[in-house]
């Protein structure tokens, strides 16, 4: 994958989104309780938790996975209560084996409407991972996405970094229509995979809850106020220029 730092420049293409919109928001949720590192699941270790934990990588932190079973339980209730309170349809980045240990949430999204994409088996390091590993991976959440949910994934995005064979990859499966991969614009664009055309669809980081991690932001209100700005911001921008 080589590194492009020009983009669309000074002159992004001219969009034409649905109804006459000026911004195209995307509204993405990661699907990941009973996906996450497990000793249950392989020899590897415990993930990481909301607060400090005194036990050892080596040991089941029984405190911090019941933090990831509230997600599965009852969070991901009220995000879909919300979604359908406001109509709006969402993309739901989903590990399959989080769906494999919750299928009435599968049920529910696919009655919904919603878009289920790939987000890996698991929280598998795809960056560390060989060509034939990465390749069984794939294989594996579309096999499995595609028993929970009754359909295939078309767009894919890992958990962390991707690996220099991941869009080749998702090419070579040959089911998929884009990726997320991408951090680095305000609209979508296409790369060369292959000797074809490749849809990318930026994710935007910026307003990913990972900032209450990183300690940027305190409450509620702050991501509320910090998603507003961005949005406020680009909103102010697609009248001259689209953006999504």
């Amino acid at each position: 994958m080589e590194r492009d730092f020009i983009g669309y420049g000074r002159t992004p293409p001219v969009v034409a989104w649905p109804n006459g919109a000026r911004l195209a928001v995307q509204v993405s949720v990661a699907y990941e309780e009973g996906g996450e590192y497990s000793l249950l699941d392989g020899p590897r270790r415990e993930t990481m938790g909301e607060v400090p934990s005194p036990v050892p990588p080596d040991r089941r932190d029984l405190f911090n996975e019941s933090f990831f079973e509230y997600g599965s339980r009852v969070g991901v209730w009220r995000i879909l209560d919300l979604c359908r309170a406001h109509g709006v349809p969402a993309s739901w980045w989903a590990c399959a084996r989080a769906l494999e240990r919750n299928p009435e949430v599968a049920r529910a999204l696919v009655e919904a409407g919603h878009e289920i994409c790939g987000h890996g088996y698991g929280w598998e390091d795809f960056h560390s991972a060989s060509r034939d590993e990465e390749r069984e991976n794939i294989r594996r959440t579309v096999d499995s996405l595609v028993r929970t949910t009754g359909q295939r994934p078309l767009g894919w995005f890992t958990r962390y970094a991707c690996s220099p064979n991941t869009r080749e990859l998702l090419v070579e499966e040959g089911g998929f229509l884009y990726d997320s991969l991408g951090l680095n614009d305000d609209l979508p664009y296409y790369v060369t995979v292959k000797r074809r055309p490749w849809l990318v669809v930026p994710y935007t980081f910026e307003v990913n809850d990972a900032r209450f991690w990183r300690g940027g932001l305190v409450s509620v209100g702050d991501f509320a106020e910090y998603m507003r700005s961005a949005f406020d911001c680009l909103y102010a921008e697609s009248a001259r220029v689209p953006r999504m």
